[in-house]
Order: C-alpha cells, then structure tokens, then sequence
C-alpha cells in the first residue's frame, strides 16, 4: 500500500477516535458572517455500517482556485454513492488553515437521481464549511465522519 495512503488512513482514523459522532457546528456558529470563500467537491462514497470514500475539490479563495484531495472514514450508513458538493468556506484567514483534518457531520439519502443532504465540516484550525450535497446511487447516511484534505502540488 503506498505510504500517503496508509498515513491518511492512519491519521483518519486517529481523528475518528479522538472525535465524537456529531460536529458541533451548524448555521448559529456562522450566523453574522461572511464566507471567506467557496468550494467544490467529488468524493465517491461506500458504507456498511462504516464508510469510506475519496476525491478531489477545489476552493476558490481570494480570487485564485486551490485544488486539493478529499480522503475519509466514517460511522452510520449504507450503499455506495458519489456526492458533488458545493458550499461555502468560513474562517479562513490563510490558506495554510485550509487543509487539515476535519470533523463531518452530515445527514442526507441518496436514490438513484434523487437526493438531499446537508455537510457541516470544521478543522482542527476552526475552518469551517457547510456544504450542499447532491448524490447518485443508492445511500442512506446519518452519522459522523473523518474526512483529510490535503492540497494538490
């Protein structure tokens, strides 16, 4: 297995230990303020109890464009899905407290077409982001995730 998979494996895995189901973020934590920027996610998505997925994104911050991959573990859902993603991005006031592990918290289903979910994520930096999710396949979630963002060179 190649080492940056294994690292990001051992390090999801690390912060889903050490975190609790239920990001504590939601829309009173951005309530009053402006999105520092914006983004864009493709993770592919399976789970039997437990989940996994990968992809890539791009954040758009202070008019350049910033791609970066997306790895995670989770607890709480079942299927396989792809889910594109696109929200906006608070308490960034550097691009170095962008990448990082992430708290998630999410709920949503996914149904052939039909989908609805909602992604609150927060990093150990106090980064957040609240995403809309639009999936494809046949998912049903509801738990807490680990996801690492790290930025593409």
């Amino acid at each position: 297995m190649h080492f940056k998979r294994r690292l990001l494996i051992v390090t999801t895995l690390a912060v889903l230990a050490g975190c609790s189901t239920s990001v504590k973020v939601g829309p009173e934590t951005v309530k009053g303020l402006t999105p520092d920027g914006t983004v864009e996610m493709n993770q592919v998505q399976a789970a039997f109890i437990g989940n996994a997925g990968g992809g890539t994104g791009t954040l758009f911050f202070r008019g350049r464009e910033y791609r970066f991959n997306v790895g995670g573990l989770g607890v709480g859902g079942i299927g396989a899905s792809t889910i594109d993603a696109y929200g906006e991005v608070y308490k960034l006031p550097n691009l170095a407290t962008f990448p990082g592990a992430y708290g998630q918290a999410s709920y949503g289903f996914a149904l052939g077409e039909k989908s609805a979910g909602d992604l609150w994520l927060e990093n150990e930096s106090g980064v957040i982001m609240h995403l809309k999710a639009r999936r494809t396949g046949l998912m049903l979630s509801l738990g807490g995730d680990a996801v690492v963002i790290s930025m593409q060179q």
